[in-house]
């Protein structure tokens, strides 16, 4: 037997690596690139932009639709006589006065909603009255009250502002899990330590979130307003030059406007807002 054993030949299996699964596999250039979310968003734009040209030729008529081009070299020789950096920079400062308001107010509303059910249930009532109402519609109120000029502008500003970061922070703290509280407890944090390190952290989508949607009411409120005291006191920033281009019937410098604040948007989301959200969120690790 033994000797039976000691004399079995060996049976040798050849592994072709052929058939052998694959472990990494490196990316191509085209596929890592598609994998960039900068890269992905300017293919949008890019076909945007020639789908907007396209349309602009195959309508032919530069008064009614100018092509893209035509309103990026509007745009240019409107950013080179200094007009829309004007304007734009006189925009912005009215916005962030009235974002900053909002927001303050919002958290203390925020603060008395978490604080006591009395305080909820003003936040709710509150809400439930004035977050349907457009912010357009108190202009007549905010003329008598404040009269012509940046003090109305603001004031409806702060109302479209207020009530969505209010409820997106307050819908984010009530989200927050006992668990964590209890957490925060079992460490020894209280008061404004809690709220500072389990509470606000928790709650950062939503409040992100409120932010995101209280700077688009906000900077759509804006233009609006403008374009109404544009008319009432000949004055304004990007609203008013759209206004302004619209009566002399210089429609590429009113597209030119537009774009203007369609750069604004995108600029502020994709790259404020984003690293805002890579700097808390994805650092924390509290995205979905």
């Amino acid at each position: 037997m033994t000797d039976l054993l000691s004399f079995r030949p060996d049976i040798i299996r050849e592994v072709h690596s052929g058939s052998a699964p694959v472990v990494a596999k490196s990316l191509g250039i085209a596929e890592r690139l598609y994998r960039l979310g900068f890269v992905r968003k300017g293919l949008i734009l890019a076909v945007l932009a020639l789908a907007w040209e396209a349309y602009g030729r195959w309508l032919g008529n530069p008064l009614l639709f100018p092509t893209f081009g035509e309103t990026v070299q509007a745009f240019l020789a409107n950013i080179a006589n200094g007009i829309i950096p004007e304007r734009m920079l006189v925009s912005l400062q009215t916005l962030l006065i009235g974002y900053a308001i909002g927001i303050g107010l919002a958290a203390l509303l925020t603060t008395l909603a978490i604080g006591s059910r009395i305080g909820a249930d003003l936040l709710e009532t509150l809400t439930s009255m004035f977050n349907p109402l457009p912010a357009i519609a108190l202009l007549p109120l905010a003329l008598i009250w404040f009269g012509l000029g940046t003090g109305s502008i603001i004031f409806v500003l702060v109302h479209s502002v207020l009530w969505a970061i209010a409820l997106n922070t307050h819908a984010g703290f009530r989200a927050v899990s006992n668990t964590l509280r209890m957490v925060g407890l079992n460490y020894g944090l209280r008061n404004l330590r809690l709220v500072r390190l389990i509470l606000i952290p928790a709650a950062f989508p939503a409040i992100l979130t409120g932010l995101k949607v209280g700077w688009a009411f906000a900077w759509r409120t804006l233009i609006a307003a403008e374009l109404v005291f544009g008319v009432s006191s000949g004055s304004g920033g990007l609203g008013w030059f759209i206004y302004e281009n619209r009566n002399q019937l210089e429609t590429a410098n009113v597209f030119a406007g537009l774009f203007t604040v369609i750069l604004i948007g995108l600029f502020v989301e994709n790259v404020i807002f984003a690293a805002i959200e890579r700097r808390t969120i994805r650092r924390w690790g509290m995205q979905h």
